[in-house]
This record gives structure tokens, sequence and C-alpha cells, in this order.
């Protein structure tokens, strides 16, 4: 199959790998990772296995017997006959009850009016239908994926944002101390700054956990030790917002069924013609094909017989009919199925792209709105200086642009998410 190809070569290159950075190589990594690859190699060894005894359908087949019977009753002369051969002075034994055979039958096909090879392509469409829903299964590892991807770029956003915020605390900080020792601040006012930094440190804490245990979880779904997440360019999730068609492995899945019913339907009218094949019988027993000559010696011989047979199931036209409809059900509800599938990925789409908008215009705003926050911040420093505002006031602007920077952030990763979420449903 071109897919095992396509997974040895990724397998290959992937040797000198250690770390998987960007979304696309945790994406891959973890498809070759999932326990669940192993069963393309499976799926085609079982369907190669299968082809192959189907095909030996075409051998001789040969059958190799032995049997020993005692009858109630055998072929004999008439009273008369044995009457007559008595005053011949011919002894006439006749056949015995007890009857032995040792043999070998032979049969070749000839023709069988595309019985074996329906069969054939009905274990070939089979593999695929298992490969396809396997690949359908292995697709819904991305969105695995893309969950703690982003979770963990939002994290380590929000690390920077707290690592900045921390820097600014100790800044003003450090301003209040200066300011305590010269009486123009209260001791009361450095403790608060204080005790807001020793929380922002607390929070960093917290996240450096939660980013521990992300990083954990993702390094072990993909089997390759994630360091450090790459930011995806947000121009070429444009570019994948763009395409609209829908390439996903459920819709490989629904035509690969199909397929296999076409498969299935050549079969149930190869069951429709007749049989042709030749075939040798030998043995050696007794009684063998002379009777008369058996019924005179009673000794083992040797017999052999070579013919054509033709058969012919009438049998099987009693059922064609509702056969054909079953598939023809069959059909219908793969198409069925796909019709709900696009249906509910349309809406997924629109729902997706709607996002995408929504987060596009709030982030029209969020450089404006943090760069009004910063402003007003650096006034609420500058009017504690000079004892204008007290620090509570202060505080409450640093938090609420600190809070502003963490929104733009949240915005641009869920932004970004949406695309790659859309990329997913359409896998474009």
């Amino acid at each position: 199959m071109k897919r095992i190809l396509n997974v040895a070569v990724l397998a290959i290159c992937s040797l000198g790998l250690t770390q998987a950075q960007t979304l696309e190589e945790c994406q891959q990594a973890a498809e070759r990772n999932y326990p669940l690859i192993r069963q393309y190699g499976l799926i085609e060894k079982s369907a190669a296995l299968t082809v192959s005894n189907i095909q030996k359908g075409w051998l001789p087949q040969i059958t190799a017997s032995a049997q020993a019977t005692l009858q109630s009753d055998v072929t004999a002369f008439p009273d008369q006959l044995q009457t007559l051969y008595q005053q011949m002075g011919i002894d006439m034994k006749g056949l015995r009850k007890d009857q032995y055979r040792v043999g070998i039958d032979v049969q070749q096909t000839v023709f069988d009016g595309g019985a074996i090879s329906s069969q054939k392509a009905i274990a070939r469409e089979q593999a695929n239908v298992q490969a396809a829903q396997t690949e359908v299964t292995l697709y819904n590892v991305r969105k695995r994926v893309n969950e703690m991807y982003f979770a963990l770029l939002l994290i380590d956003n929000q690390i920077l944002l707290n690592n900045d915020l921390q820097q600014l605390l100790a800044q003003n900080e450090k301003k209040l101390a200066s300011m305590t020792k010269s009486g123009t601040a209260a001791e009361s006012d450095y403790n608060n700054v204080k005790a807001e930094r020793l929380n922002a440190i607390q929070q960093h804490a917290s996240l450096e956990a939660q980013r521990s245990t992300l990083v954990r979880m993702l390094s072990a779904f993909c089997g390759l030790e994630v360091t450090k997440p790459v930011m995806p360019a947000a121009q070429a999730a444009t570019a994948m917002q763009q395409q609209s068609s829908v390439l996903r492995p459920e819709l490989k899945a629904i035509d690969a069924q199909l397929r296999l019913t076409h498969a299935q339907e050549k079969a149930v009218n190869a069951a429709l013609l007749p049989k042709l094949g030749v075939f040798a019988q030998g043995f050696y027993g007794y009684p063998g094909y002379n009777l008369f000559e058996d019924m005179m010696n009673r000794r083992w011989t040797l017999n052999g017989m070579v013919g054509a047979r033709l058969t012919w199931n009438i049998g099987a036209f009693y059922t064609h009919k509702n056969e054909k409809a079953k598939l023809r059900v069959q059909r219908e509800m793969a198409e069925s199925n796909r019709d709900v599938f696009l249906f509910n990925n349309h809406l997924e789409q629109i729902q997706q792209s709607e996002n995408i908008s929504r987060y596009k215009k709030l982030m029209d705003d969020d450089s404006e709105i943090i760069t009004l926050r910063a402003s007003v911040r650096k006034a609420a420093e500058s009017k504690l200086q000079h004892g204008i505002i007290d620090v509570n006031d202060l505080v409450k602007e640093i938090n609420q642009e600190n809070a502003a920077r963490v929104q733009q952030s949240v915005h641009k990763i869920e932004m970004l998410k949406e695309m790659y979420d859309l990329k997913y449903t359409t896998n474009n």
C-alpha cells in the first residue's frame, strides 16, 4: 500500500530526530508512535494470505479416501442362472457383503464463472476497508495532538507574560522601597506591591507545573521529546482556511465500502454461472468396476476413471434477487453516511470560520487596548510618585494591563487553533 511506504519513509527519517518541535512534526510522530499503525502491515499480510489461498482454487483438488463397508445385500445372479452354472460345473461365488476401497480423487476446475476472481477481489476490498477504517482512527490522533500542542503554546505565552508582570512589579517594588526609606511612601504600600509580586511568582510555579504535565503527555503521545513548541505561521494558516474541499479519510472509507459492495455483486452474478471441471478417480479394492469378474474371483483390483463434469447450482437463482437488493441497500446506506458526514462537516466549517472571524475582530482592538492600558499604568506610576493616587490604584492598573496582554495572547492562539482545526476538518 502507498500508505505503508509513506509511513516507512517517515519512520526512517525520524531515526535521527530526538525532538519534535513543530505541530506537523508532532502530528507525524504521534501517528508513527500510535500502536494502531502496526495494523497496516498486519492487514496487508492477512489480505495477501487470503488471496493466495483463494488462488489455490485453480490447483488440482486431491482427495484420498479409504472405506470398509458391510452391506445387507449385494448384486447377485438370479437363482435360475446360478442353478444353470452349477449344472455346468461353474462355481459362481457372487459378491461378498464386506467390501473395501482405498482410492484417490483428483478434480481440476476449468471454468468457474468468475467465482475465484470475484472472491479475490472481495478479499482485497475487505482489506482496503479495514485499512481505511484504521486511517480514520489514526487521523483522529491529529486532533488530540492539536489540543495538547496549542494548550502548551498558550501556557508558554502566559509564562512569558507572567515574567513581564514580575519584572514590572519588581521595578515598582524597588521604587517603593526607596520612597519608603525617604518617607514619601508608607511601608504598607511597599508590602502591597511585594505581595502582588509573590502572588505572580506563585502563578508562575502553577503554570510551570501545568507545562511540565503537558510536555510529558505530548512527548509520550508522540514518542519524541517535545521541548519547545513553535508558534505556527498565521500566513500559512490563512492559506489553509481558503481551501474548502474535504479530503477526510472518512470519505475514503466510504468509497472503500462502496467498492466492496461492487465486488460482492460480481460474486453474486458469478454464482449463477455453471462450473466446468475434469476429474480422475482411482482406487484399489473390492469390488471393482468389473462386477462379474469380482463375483467369480473375489479379489482386490485396481480401477480408474477419468471424465468431465458440468455443474450448475440452480438454487442460486432463488436468492439472487434478494442478494442484489441487500447490496443495493448497503450502497444506499454508504451514500447516506457520506451525505451525513459532509453535512456535519460543513456545519463544523461554518462554526470554525465564524470563530476565526470573531477572533480576528477581537485582535484588531487588542493592540490598542494594550497601548492604552500601558499608558494608564505609566501615568499611575507617575501619580504614585507625586502622591496623587495610592498603591492600590497602581496595582489595579498593572493587573489590567497584564490581563489585556493575556487576552491578546489567548485570542491569537485560539484563532490559530481554530485555523488548524479547520484544516483538520477539511484535511487540506
